[in-house]
């Protein structure tokens, strides 16, 4: 038997075909039935010692459930060590109650996990106050991989050289400065206030420096599109030549591309962190040299 197999959630798309080709292990799909009543049946395939389970976790609420469920059946099925691999890792951005009665999701979600895998891999999770991944799961092995060297592998040499690489707000500052670095371009980071789930305020610091240059726009979560639409409207304002975009996790509904490309944004491109018609970065490079230590002998 095998010392280390790889199984996915049916939703993943291709990406857990590449990335066990890249860690040369055996891929078994993990099923999903839905009984009448809509309860959930989940089969996974024969277990390994070591068992990666791939499951990107956008849409997250049944696919909790069935990580759960599969967690049973493989410690059942023999397996000693299970890693989630969750290159989006859902629940993670309301990390404090706001509101009197509010639950603290990131809390819950990471003891969940915590009680089922021994190692938890994913790719720049939105944590906001949380400095860590380690303190979401202060029990078991986290991960929080960048998906810049992707990215930089996939841009190098498409982009002007005059590009600015631009992040909507200051959490996005670690991210665009990384990626800036790699490819040998400037960056700035732009400001954002929030009106509302969809509603943002854009402003700079200096509009000037956007003045007819390219600019490559990146954000680590478009769900609804409207910061990433603010801020496209912000730089053309500013005289920005052209304005492409980069969506680490691609969360919004694919015919919203419209909206964005009807605000200013020439092409969008996505990691396949969650499947998407944007999909352009491919992480499994990112997440093989993370996981290759599981793949022993």
């Amino acid at each position: 038997m095998t010392n280390t197999i790889l199984q996915c959630l049916p939703t993943a798309g291709e990406a857990p075909r590449r990335l066990a080709a890249r860690l040369a292990i055996p891929l078994s799909p993990i099923e999903l039935h839905r009984f009448p009543d809509e309860e959930l049946r989940v089969t996974v395939g024969p277990a390994a010692p070591t068992t990666i389970v791939y499951g990107s976790l956008h849409e997250p609420d049944h696919k909790l459930l069935a990580l759960l469920f599969a967690s049973e059946a493989l410690r059942r099925g023999g397996a000693k060590r299970l890693v989630l691999a969750a290159p989006y890792l859902c629940y993670m951005r309301q990390d404090a109650a706001f509101r009197e009665g509010e639950a603290i999701s990131q809390k819950v979600i990471g003891k969940l996990l915590a009680e089922a895998f021994e190692r938890v891999v994913t790719v720049n999770t939105h944590l906001h106050r949380t400095s860590n991944i380690a303190d979401v799961f202060p029990k078991i092995e986290a991960d929080n991989l960048s998906a810049m060297p992707a990215v930089a592998a996939t841009l190098r040499g498409t982009l002007d050289p005059y590009t600015i690489v631009t992040g909507p707000d200051a959490e996005s500052q670690p991210w665009v400065s990384d990626l800036a670095a790699r490819l040998q371009l400037d960056y700035a980071v732009l400001q954002k206030r929030r009106r509302g789930d969809r509603t943002v305020e854009i402003t700079f610091a200096d509009p000037s420096i956007f003045a007819n240059r390219s600019v490559l726009l990146v954000d680590d979560i478009v769900s609804s599109g409207g910061t990433l639409a603010a801020c496209a409207k912000a730089l053309s304002a500013a005289g920005a030549r052209t304005i492409d975009a980069i969506a680490i996790h691609a969360l919004f509904a694919p015919d919203l591309a419209a909206t964005l490309f009807k605000a200013g944004v020439r092409s969008v491109k996505s990691t396949d962190s969650v499947p998407h018609p944007t999909n352009a970065v491919a992480l499994d490079g990112v997440l093989a040299n993370a996981l290759r230590k599981e793949c022993r002998t």
